[in-house]
């Protein structure tokens, strides 16, 4: 394995200067998120991961206020580096979860699934942490950059879970040379160091891994939602199928299996009772939407992967094993410093 360790001392510094922006904003060693994955990104994985130089991201999801309390104090037991905490901004107690961070003195808020309103992104910097929001657009990005966003993050189609339409590489292109107010990390479909180099050279401060991180040894995701990550190929992680558009589907990444094609006959079964009369076009969307309801949980904590949903991103197919948190951004780290060192092989 090329480490980090084994490239030469100024290919080292130059990956550092890379980072810079990036480090200095999260107070980490390296500028790599873990991206928030509910049910994964939990106290052990986040702590590993802040431990291994990094920065962990805990997934509240769809925690109540005392429980998102009580994992950060937990992860708290675990580290003493820097973490965020990751809150949907559709979850109803949206203000009170804000809450519980600013309580417990997390210095990073990350806004998903959705523009945040400005009163949640106004309380979280009166408090004294720093917000970062998702920007599926360079006009989005702007406005969020008005609205008090610290830091962004642009995240490709590639990515696992809930995906935009345009994928990083576009996305990239569309926006790093456009904003310079705020450092941005990058998603998705990222699973080696040279990438990583290659969007820092871009102009982006970072980037954040999902995937990559599911199999680390110390994630409590079940053998069998680990075994199906090692086995997948980038090729089968595909979104969620959309057969009707009078019945939208948010598309969803994941690993094909006896759900996503249950999801499709489901889909069609229950257009055709809304098309005979047999129920009303709301409830009919509601079925569909609740299809996955629990599918996730049952996947990653039972190990049930044949009928719940095994989110993963496009980079799926780099997880070969399972490795400790700190062997897997060592070897990030490495690959990038070492792509570094290749472009002048006579100063090694």
């Amino acid at each position: 394995m090329s480490g980090a360790a084994t490239a030469p001392e100024w290919a080292r510094a130059e990956l550092d200067r890379l980072m810079a922006r990036g480090t200095a904003f999260l107070g980490s060693r390296y500028a790599i998120l873990g991206g928030a994955m509910s049910w994964v990104s939990e106290r052990n994985l986040v702590a590993a991961l802040s431990n291994a130089g990094a920065f962990g991201v805990i997934a509240c999801g769809a925690m109540e206020p005392p429980r998102l309390a009580e994992e950060i104090a937990a992860t708290q037991a675990l580290t003493d580096k820097p973490f965020g905490v990751n809150l949907i901004t559709m979850h109803p107690r949206l203000d009170q979860l804000v809450d519980a961070c600013l309580a417990a003195k997390v210095g990073h808020i990350v806004f998903a699934g959705g523009i945040p309103p400005g009163g949640a992104i106004k309380k979280a910097k009166d408090g004294g942490a720093r917000v970062v929001c998702f920007a599926p657009a360079l006009v989005l990005a702007k406005r969020l950059i008005r609205s008090g966003a610290d830091a962004l993050v642009i995240e490709g189609s590639e990515a696992g879970g809930h995906i935009g339409p345009v994928s990083l590489n576009v996305l990239a292109q569309e926006i790093l040379p456009h904003v310079k107010e705020v450092p941005v990390f990058v998603a998705g479909g990222i699973g080696r160091g040279e990438a990583i180099l290659s969007f820092l050279e871009m102009g982006a401060a970072g980037a954040q891994l999902g995937t990559r991180f599911v199999c680390a040894t110390e994630c409590i995701a079940h053998p069998a939602f680990k075994q199906a990550f090692i086995r997948g190929q980038a090729r089968d992680a595909m979104p969620t199928v959309q057969l009707d558009e009078a019945f939208p589907v948010i598309p969803v990444r994941a690993l094909q299996n006896g759900g996503t094609r249950r999801f499709i006959e489901f889909q069609a079964e229950t257009i055709r009772r809304f098309k005979a009369g047999e129920v009303e076009k709301e409830a009919a969307q509601l079925d569909i939407e609740h299809f996955w309801a629990g599918a996730l949980r049952r996947a990653v904590i039972e190990g049930d992967v044949e009928n719940g949903s095994l989110m993963a991103g496009q980079s799926v197919g780099m997880v070969t094993k399972e490795q400790p948190a700190a062997e897997i951004i060592a070897e990030l780290v490495g690959q990038a410093a070492a792509a570094i060192a290749a472009r002048r092989p006579d100063a090694a």
